[in-house]
């Protein structure tokens, strides 16, 4: 049978995903891109935010209209929202086949097997097992599932559970193979990569672990995503500092400046020490590139706490922010919090932050004219007139471009070298240099 996936989202979700992919490859069934010719469709969905759950919802219609008009027989949907929402969702939409829940991960295979009147067996999700769905150069490695930092606006905690660090050897046994399979960009990732270890070892190695993925030949780049301040210690600034195989890039997710939004929200970091920080990595890496989310409406932000924000942006110039206003998610403590803030005034001050972002990234950008970087080509586009490729400044499918029109023969994941001429909005454009 023919098997059709599709994967909603975070980057932490489509891992999963890909193993689901690798599962069924496994159990010899042939994975399409064509939702239309698929006789099974898998969705794995989030729940993350309201609208996230919306785009589940939507998508799981939209898939549903294939079991009429295409030659779907049976829809299977996994992940956060199943998770959350399993009774309410076989109520609701009954024309899903299977519901599967993260809990029952561990016996997927039979689950679906049962439904598929396919044969049993002890095969389920496994890292080794994975089909990359993100080319032949980049991957994501996930290090650790669930989280305990149970920040007051977030279901994660009820989603995924607690923190819970893959092994050391197991990462680096399937970062090798990924590598012996051609990728050379990894991209660590968690919900909290600076946490890793701290459950498994008794303390954080994340570190440690840059170090050993580091020694992995082939391997050309190494990020990592997700580093909260208060675990950003002189260790790891220097790993990333003296480590030409890790990028210079940070991912920072502060979500304010407000010591009292922060309390609020049972962040670990107040004001001073999240600038603190954020200062010592510029001084110590003067190219990095700094990135981080906001979260604009939380209840109980005054007008004055968000002037701090705001104020806070000015001064630290990330190169890549984004925000995300307040989303009320049942089951936390923040959504008990009566002081709420209104859609417009959330909606002002969303607007009012991406406006000052606006200005600061288009001087960030402009500041790389003329200046030579080493870059991954991603794809093409505009019916291959244009080259489409990052460097170590972009993460995929979440910063920005560089456009470089293509007079070359160049292939996706080639590694080239281009000199910045002009920008575009959040975006560059360049022209290939030869060394």
């Amino acid at each position: 049978m023919k098997v059709g996936f599709v994967s909603l989202g975070c980057s932490k979700n489509l891992v999963d995903t890909e193993m689901c992919i690798g599962l069924f490859q496994k159990e010899n069934f042939e994975v399409i891109n064509n939702a239309k010719e698929a006789e099974i469709i898998v969705i794995n969905t989030c729940g993350f935010i309201q609208s996230a759950k919306e785009e589940a919802i939507n998508c799981i219609l939209e898939m549903a209209e294939q079991k009429k008009t295409g030659k779907c027989k049976y829809l299977i949907v996994m992940g956060c929202l199943v998770q959350r929402y399993k009774e309410e969702l076989k109520k609701s939409i009954p024309e899903v086949d299977l519901f599967l829940s993260i809990d029952e991960y561990n016996d997927i295979w039979n689950k679906i097997a049962n439904l598929i009147n396919a044969k049993k067996s002890k095969n389920t999700l496994d890292y080794l097992d994975r089909v990359v769905s993100t080319g032949k150069t980049t991957a994501y490695l996930k290090i650790a599932e669930g989280c305990s930092n149970n920040c007051t606006y977030c279901a994660i905690p009820y989603i995924r559970g607690p923190y819970v660090s893959r092994k050391f050897e197991n990462i680096i046994k399937e970062a090798k193979l990924l590598s012996k399979n051609g990728v050379k960009e990894l991209i660590v990732i968690a919900q909290d990569t600076t946490k890793y270890g701290i459950d498994l070892y008794g303390k954080p190695r994340l570190p440690e672990l840059l170090q050993e993925l580091s020694k992995i030949q082939g391997l050309k780049w190494i990020r990592f995503l997700y580093s909260y301040p208060e675990s950003i210690t002189d260790e790891l600034i220097q790993v990333v500092k003296n480590n030409d195989k890790i990028c210079n890039y940070f991912d920072i997710p502060i979500q304010h400046y407000s010591d009292k939004v922060l309390k609020m929200m049972n962040r670990k970091s107040d004001g001073k020490s999240i600038e603190k920080v954020i200062n010592k990595i510029r001084k110590e890496i003067p190219d990095v590139i700094l990135r981080t989310t906001m979260i604009v409406g939380f209840p109980g932000e005054t007008e004055d706490d968000f002037i701090q924000l705001s104020n806070f942006v000015k001064r630290a110039k990330f190169e890549k922010l984004g925000v995300f206003k307040y989303s009320k998610e049942d089951g936390t403590p923040a959504s008990r919090i009566k002081a709420t803030v209104h859609y417009k005034t959330k909606q002002r001050r969303f607007d009012e932050i991406m406006s000052i972002e606006q200005g600061i990234s288009r001087g960030k950008l402009e500041e790389k004219i003329g200046k030579v970087y080493e870059a991954v080509v991603d794809g093409f586009s505009d019916n291959n007139k244009f080259i489409c490729a990052r460097s170590y400044m972009d993460i995929p499918n979440e910063d920005g471009t560089i456009f470089i029109k293509n007079n070359r023969k160049i292939k996706s994941g080639d590694f080239i070298k281009c000199k910045i001429t002009a920008v575009r909005n959040y975006d560059l454009i360049g022209e290939i240099i030869d060394d």
